[in-house]
Parts: C-alpha cells; structure tokens; sequence
C-alpha cells in the first residue's frame, strides 16, 4: 500500500509578487510629487511669513533709532510734498483705526495667527499657492504688528506728562504719503504706516483674487 503524499505550497512570496503592481506606481509617483510639493509650499510660507516680518521689524528700529520718538526730529522728506519716513505709534489697528484698543487687537492678532495655522495644515490651504503667499504674508503683518503691541520693542512714552516712562502698547509707523497743495495745505494725507500693513494688504488683495476663481480652479483632491 502506498503512502499518502502530503503538498505543502510555499507562501513566501517570489521578488515577481512583491514587485509593485503595475497601477501603483504611477499613484506612488503622484503622491511622491505632491509631498515635495507641499513641502517647498511650507517652505515658502515660512520665508514668507518669518522673513517679512523680521524687515518689518528691522525696518522700524532703524527709522526709531534714526528719528527718535514721535514730534522729536524732522521728518526724513523723500519726495517733497509727497512722501516722507517719519516716527508715530498707532494705538489702533490698520491705518491707524480704533485707537486706544491695542491689546484688544494684540488678542485678535493672535487668533487670526491660530486660524491661519489651522487653515493651512487642517483646511488644505497649504496646496494652493495663491493661499500659501496669501497667508504668508498675512502672518508677516500679524507678527509684526503684534510684536509691537504687546510692547517687545521696549519703548516708553516721553509725552504726556501723565504717561511718561509707562511701556509703550503701540505699533510703530514710520511711511507717510501727504501730498500737498500749492498754498501749503494738504490735499491728500493718508495716515503712516509700516511694512506689515503693506503686507496685510496685499495678503488680503491676494485672498480676494483667490475667491474670484471658480470652485473647480481652488477644489484640493486629496491624494
């Protein structure tokens, strides 16, 4: 009688079975590409943001440190009758608007940073890089006018009286557009400011031209 024989089949699998399938490797290679992607957008966002703001603040120490205080030197005229670099502290927000709620809008300051953050990595805005600039910029100017009112600069008021030596809560401006009219008066004057608002302006302009393109040019596939 003969005895039985007992197969055993292998279940190693062979270099030919492990080979990726011929449908994964072009969703290897997209994924690949979109991670890089991503990663110069991060990238950019961070110059961006950290680089515009560190000129924002660079940029007004030197004015400070070149013109002092407020009402203390002359303005620095670049174009007469048009533009001029002087000093001024702006307890408000852009362009000098709500004075006197500087902490108020140091508080806003820090959760329009928190959304922008969330907005990036939860929202996938970091795929779009219209959004990427947008919000780098807009960062740039939160950081640095946040920076100021929460009174890092270390300045101290030297005016009024009552104010004296007290920390200065206060953004430093220093760009000044007043064109003036022939018999001396000002016909345009628009109030001083700083690089962080040009950058909160163009971020914001940037955002509007963002919001003009259909929902098929801004839809994020996930990959």
């Amino acid at each position: 009688m003969s005895t039985p024989t007992l197969t055993v089949k292998s279940t190693r699998e062979t270099p030919a079975m492990t080979a990726a399938k011929p449908h994964e490797a072009p969703q290897t290679a997209v994924k690949t590409a979109t991670n890089a992607r991503i990663r110069v957008y991060v990238a950019l966002f961070l110059f961006l943001a950290v680089g515009g703001c560190a000129l924002d603040l660079w940029t007004k120490t030197w004015i400070f440190k070149l013109l002092g205080m407020p009402n203390t030197h002359q303005p620095w005229v670049l174009w007469d009758g048009v533009f001029s670099l002087t000093t001024s502290l702006n307890e408000g927000a852009l362009f000098s608007i709500g004075q006197g709620f500087a902490l108020g809008f140091a508080v806003l300051s820090i959760g329009a940073a928190l959304g922008i953050t969330y907005w990036l990595a939860f929202k996938g805005a970091i795929r779009e890089p219209i959004l990427v600039v947008a919000l780098g910029l807009i960062m740039a100017g939160i950081g640095g006018n946040l920076y100021d009112r929460l009174g890092w600069h270390g300045l101290t008021w030297h005016d009024p009286p009552a104010r004296v030596g007290q920390t200065v809560y206060a953004v430093r401006d220093w760009l000044h557009f007043c064109v003036m009219g022939q018999d001396g008066k000002a016909i345009f004057n628009w109030p001083v400011f700083n690089l962080a608002d040009c950058f909160l302006v163009v971020g914001a302009g940037l955002l509007f031209v963002q919001s003009l393109r259909t929902p098929q040019q801004v839809e994020v596939k996930s990959v």
